[in-house]
C-alpha cells in the first residue's frame, strides 16, 4: 500500500442531514477507488436502518417549514444554487472523474445537462399555477391548486453521479418537497459537494439530505411511511424491485431501468456521419450510459463499408486517465471491467467477429486501472448474450439485416425501450420510424436523443416502471398532487335542509 493510499483511505464520506455531515452509527464502510489507478481514495459510510431513519426524520421535520416557504423565496434559493453551480461546475466535474473515471470534458457535459433542470426548476411558479372558474354554479367558485408531497427519495446510479440526481431534486425542492438522496456507493463525493452547495445557496436545514449505503438503507426508503415518493435509475431487475416494494408501501414511484439501444443505418444514410455517431454514442463514457448505442443495425448492402468506417475511427481513440488528454477513461470498477470483458469472450465463442478488440488495450494510466478499450463486434445475432444482455461498457455490436421492416421488428421485439436512433436522408422513412418504433426516446440522425429539461426523459417497456418520466412537466406533476376546491361565501338563499345530491345550476 502506498503512502498516498494510506493517507486517503481513512477519509470518511458520510451522510448529510440538517446541512451538516453526519457520520452515522453503523460503523460500516466501503472503499471508494480511483478507476484510473485502482487506488482507494476514501471510504463511504454504509448506513444502518437507524442512520436511514435519522436522515428521513430530518427531511420530515423540515417539510412543513419548506412547504410554507413562499415561491418567491424558493426560487431565489434555486437561482442562487444555479449561479454557484455555474461558477464552480469544473470543480464538480473533476470530482466525478476521480471516482467514476469518465474524462473531464464528459463530466463537465454531465453537470451542464443537470444544470438545465435547475434552470427549468427556476421557473416553477409558472408551472405550479392552478386554475380558477368563477361562478361555476350560482355564486360558487371552483379552483385547483398543486401542493408538494412531503419527503421524497432519489436513488441514483454510479454512471451519472451529478446529472441523474439533478433530473429530480431541483424540481422536487422547487415544488416544496424535502429530499433524501441515496447516491451510488461507487462515487458518492458528488452528492456531498452538491449538499454543501445547497447550504451555501441558503437552503434551510433538512431540505436536502444525503443517505449513503446499500440495500439496507434503500429498503428503509422504500418502506418508511414518512417517504412519499421514490425516484430511481438503475438496472431493470432493481427497478422492478424498487417499483414493487415502494408501491406496495403506498408510494409514488418512477423507476427507470435498463436499456439496449439500437441505431438503424439505412442504405441512403451519410455513412461518415453514421460512423462518427456510432463511435461517439457507443464509446463515450466507456459505454456506461443508459442512452449509449450498443447495437448498430446495418440495413442492406452498406454493412461492410460501415463497419470499416467505424473500425477506422475506433482504432484511433486514446484510452487513459480521464484527468489527462484522453478520449475514453476506465470502467468504474475492476469487477465491472471483467464482466464486460466476459461478454466479448462469449461473443467470440458464439461465432461473432471481433473487429476491434479492447481486451488488451494500452492505456495512458495506472497499471492497476480498470481498463477496457473500445470493442467492435460484427455478425452478431439476437441469440448471442452480447446482444441479449445490457453490457454497460464500450462494446458495440453490429447486426446485419436486409430491410427496414427487419430492423424495426428487431427493436420492437427487444424487451427494452429506452432510446433508439435512425440514420437516413429520407424524411418519409424517418417519420415512419418515429411513429412505429416502440421506444420512449428517438433520434433522427442524432445518436443520443436525450431531451431538453422542459421535455421528459424516460423509456418504454422494461426501461420504465411507473407512469411518470423524469423532469419536464412529468416531473412537476410527479412531485406535486392536486386539490380541487369548491367555495361559496355567505349566501342566505342556500340555507335549509336538502339531502339530494348537489346539482349545478
Amino acid at each position: 500500500m502506498t503512502k498516498a493510499t494510506e493517507r486517503t483511505e481513512h477519509v470518511l464520506l458520510s451522510h448529510w442531514l440538517d446541512n451538516r455531515a453526519y457520520p452515522g452509527v453503523s460503523g460500516s464502510t466501503a472503499p471508494v477507488t480511483n478507476p484510473a489507478t485502482g487506488e482507494v481514495t476514501g471510504r463511504v459510510a454504509l448506513g444502518s436502518v437507524e442512520d436511514a431513519r435519522a436522515v428521513i426524520a430530518a427531511a420530515a421535520q423540515a417539510f412543513p417549514g419548506w412547504r410554507d416557504t413562499s415561491l418567491a423565496r424558493r426560487t431565489q434559493i434555486l437561482f442562487a444554487f444555479r449561479e454557484l453551480l455555474n461558477a464552480r461546475k469544473g470543480e464538480l466535474a473533476e470530482i466525478i472523474t476521480s471516482e467514476h473515471g469518465k474524462v473531464v470534458s464528459d463530466a463537465l457535459g454531465e453537470v451542464s445537462r443537470g444544470q438545465e433542470v435547475v434552470e427549468f426548476a427556476c421557473g416553477i411558479p409558472h408551472l405550479l399555477k392552478g386554475g380558477f372558474t368563477e361562478n361555476a354554479s350560482t355564486k360558487v367558485d371552483v379552483y385547483s391548486i398543486r401542493q408538494p408531497l412531503g419527503p421524497v427519495a432519489v436513488i441514483s446510479p454510479f454512471n451519472f453521479p451529478a446529472m441523474v440526481p439533478m433530473w429530480f431534486f431541483p424540481i422536487a425542492i422547487a415544488a416544496g418537497n424535502t429530499v433524501v438522496l441515496k447516491p451510488s456507493e461507487k462515487d458518492p463525493t458528488a452528492s456531498l459537494w452538491l449538499a454543501n452547495l445547497w447550504k451555501e445557496a441558503g437552503l434551510p436545514d433538512g431540505v436536502f439530505n444525503v443517505l449513503q449505503g446499500d440495500k439496507t438503507v434503500v429498503d428503509e426508503l422504500l418502506t418508511n411511511p414518512a417517504v412519499k415518493s421514490v425516484s430511481f435509475v438503475g438496472s431493470t431487475p432493481i427497478a422492478q424491485y424498487v417499483y414493487a416494494t415502494a408501491t406496495a408501501s403506498g408510494k409514488r414511484v418512477q423507476a427507470l431501468g435498463g436499456a439496449k439501444n439500437h441505431a438503424v443505418i439505412l442504405p441512403d444514410a451519410d455513412l461518415d456521419l453514421a460512423a462518427d455517431s456510432m463511435v461517439n454514442a457507443g464509446f463515450g463514457s466507456a459505454g456506461e450510459r443508459c442512452m449509449a448505442i450498443s447495437v448498430c443495425v446495418a440495413v442492406g448492402p452498406i454493412a461492410d463499408d460501415l463497419v470499416a468506417k467505424i473500425a477506422e475511427r475506433t482504432t484511433g481513440l486514446k484510452v487513459g486517465d480521464g484527468a489527462r488528454d484522453s478520449d475514453m477513461g476506465p470502467l468504474v470498477t475492476k469487477a465491472h471491467r471483467d464482466k464486460v470483458a466476459s461478454y466479448i469472450d462469449a461473443g467470440e465463442a458464439d461465432g461473432a467477429k471481433i473487429v476491434v478488440d479492447g481486451r488488451h488495450v494500452s492505456a495512458d494510466g495506472g497499471a492497476e486501472g480498470f481498463w477496457l478499450g473500445p470493442t467492435l463486434i460484427d455478425h452478431v445475432t439476437p441469440q448471442m448474450s452480447v446482444y441479449a444482455d445490457e453490457i454497460f461498457g464500450p462494446v458495440l455490436s453490429v447486426i446485419r439485416v436486409e430491410t427496414y421492416d427487419e430492423a424495426l421488428e428487431l427493436i420492437n421485439s427487444n424487451p427494452y425501450g429506452n432510446g433508439t436512433a435512425i440514420f437516413t436522408n429520407d424524411g418519409g422513412a424517418a417519420r415512419r420510424f418515429q411513429n412505429e418504433v416502440e421506444v420512449g426516446m428517438i433520434g433522427i440522425n442524432v445518436p443520443i436523443p436525450v431531451p431538453m429539461a422542459y421535455f421528459s426523459f424516460g423509456g418504454w417497456k422494461a426501461s420504465l416502471f411507473g407512469d411518470s418520466h423524469a423532469h419536464g412537466l412529468d416531473g412537476v406533476h410527479f412531485f406535486t398532487r392536486g386539490k380541487a376546491i369548491t367555495s361559496r361565501w355567505l349566501d342566505p338563499s342556500h340555507r335549509g335542509i336538502e339531502l339530494g345530491f348537489p346539482q349545478n345550476v
